[in-house]
């Protein structure tokens, strides 16, 4: 479709929500009302027939989920917090096939604010400081992420403005920064299908990386909503050079999505979805993807929350319509000593800098469990496999031989991102933590990351390193002194 075609769709999509709204409106009667009295009007759309808080149970089409801690009482206030930490890495370079042990020192800082009214939430949240990398070559490298989630609430719905920004010396899937609790929430575990991030990292190369979301949430009855949400999401890599004669590859991403969302039962919610990604990269190439899914969620107030969606996506590029399939699945359990939060999502995204485009299969598990009353145990596993859907795009090269030449006088050419058709990256971790006081935690944990590219890679050259990987050992002390109450 072109991008006439995608706003007609969209505009198309919106009619038969206002439709499926007017209907609904018209035909629903509590079932006694209707057994007792057929001839007694439907009772009005105000106090007596309430609509439930968004925030408590929100439609599972919108990047809001359910809070598992029920009982946390909101509060404004304001939080600083300082954060060391040493690390052992036996890869530092992050090369293919390097082998070197070196140690990076990093010291963070961070400062939160929550400030609340009573029609509109704040939360701001910053982490930044430096690194430094005792490696030739590499030095001092800073980080700098801050996350933005403004919230505008009334009678039926609410708008959501959210960003998350990060400058980092590295990749974030799998490292050992992540994202900060606003950028988080910015993504709300839909970062795949939004953009804005990365999934697998080669070599120290800095790089900007922002994701802006604003999305609105109407509730049209007390059963049903629609929610509308638009972003645009940026990866910039600061320096080009992999290591192999390849270029990295920048990117930006618009997306939009509409949903339409049904309570089916008390803890049970259905939804019909469509999504919209145009995809821009530093290339040239551009192309256009368009998804149809139908999501179903059961949530169990402070304790569970499950989510499922599949459906066909649908991706022009280079003048042809390829159909494969998207979705998504999320499952977070809170049990009294026990939490995990396990995700999948299948869906295209910009490729991590290697490829101009990638069809991606993304899994996460994260565990913790108490220890006693001071220690506590977590775990983290991940792992993404990435195959390219567009071709490769040489550099302009004189007396080279591009992607498919035949001609073995020539060397080959240097290329926009990696020269092979598939890549996978996974990382595995383990540690504890250890409180003391209410102010002081330490921690211990260690990780190992795997990135491989598949043979293509090597091409005609035979073995060669197509393989990185790493292990870091890290201790660190995280400082969070009692927050300022701003209420």
């Amino acid at each position: 479709m072109s991008k006439r075609q995608s706003l007609w769709a969209l505009v198309v999509l919106l009619l038969a929500l206002t439709a499926a709204w007017g209907q609904d409106s018209s035909t629903q009667q509590p079932a006694d009302t209707a057994q007792s009295n057929p001839q007694q009007p439907v009772p009005a759309y105000g106090p007596d027939n309430t609509v439930p808080s968004i925030s408590e149970n929100p439609p599972i089409s919108g990047l809001d989920m359910p809070n598992l801690e029920p009982h946390a009482a909101p509060l404004s206030y304001l939080q600083a917090g300082a954060h060391f930490s040493e690390a052992v890495d036996s890869n530092i370079q992050n090369a293919l096939g390097g082998s070197a042990t070196h140690t990076i020192s990093d010291a963070l800082g961070s400062l939160d604010l929550e400030r609340l009214w009573s029609n509109y939430d704040l939360s701001l949240e910053y982490l930044g400081g430096v690194g430094y990398y005792q490696a030739r070559g590499i030095g001092l490298k800073q980080v700098q992420e801050l996350g933005l989630n403004q919230k505008i609430s009334w009678k039926r719905g609410q708008l959501g403005i959210r960003d998350a920004f990060s400058y980092q010396p590295e990749g974030t899937f799998g490292s050992g920064y992540g994202s900060i609790g606003a950028a988080g929430a910015a993504l709300s575990g839909q970062g795949t299908f939004f953009g804005g991030s990365g999934l697998g990292a080669l070599g120290q190369v800095p790089r900007i990386m922002n994701l802006a979301l604003a999305d609105v949430v109407e509730s049209l009855t007390p059963r049903s909503s629609v929610t509308v949400t638009g972003g645009y999401g940026f990866v910039h890599f600061l320096s080009n050079e992999l290591g192999t004669g390849n270029a990295f590859i920048g990117n930006s991403q618009v997306s939009g999505q509409v949903g339409y969302n049904r309570v089916l039962r008390p803890h049970d919610q259905g939804a019909l979805v469509y999504g919209y990604q145009g995809f821009n990269f530093s290339t040239g190439t551009t192309f256009h993807s368009h998804v149809i899914q139908v999501m179903w969620g059961h949530r169990v107030s402070g304790r569970m929350d499950f989510l499922i969606a599949a459906g066909p996506q649908f991706t022009q590029i280079n003048g042809s319509l390829r159909l494969t399939a998207a979705g998504r699945a999320s499952l977070r359990y809170r049990f009294p000593k026990f939490s995990a939060d396990l995700g999948y999502d299948h869906y295209i995204t910009n490729g991590a800098g290697f490829f101009a485009g990638a069809e991606s299969d993304v899994a996460h598990l994260e565990i913790s469990r108490p220890l006693g009353r001071i220690w506590t145990a977590f775990s983290n596993i991940g792992y993404s496999r990435n195959s390219r859907v567009s071709p490769l795009t040489p550099l302009q090269v004189l007396n080279c031989n591009p992607p498919g030449g035949n001609n073995p006088l020539l060397p080959p050419c240097p290329v926009n991102g990696v020269a092979a058709n598939t890549y996978q990256y996974g990382f595995a971790g383990v540690g504890v933590r250890r409180s003391f006081g209410r102010e002081f935690k330490a921690y211990a944990s260690y990780q190992f990351n795997d990135l491989a590219f598949d043979s293509s890679f090597c091409g005609t050259t035979g073995p060669c390193n197509r393989i990185s990987q790493r292990q870091v050992g890290t201790i660190g002390l995280d400082w969070t002194p009692r927050p300022i109450r701003l209420d």
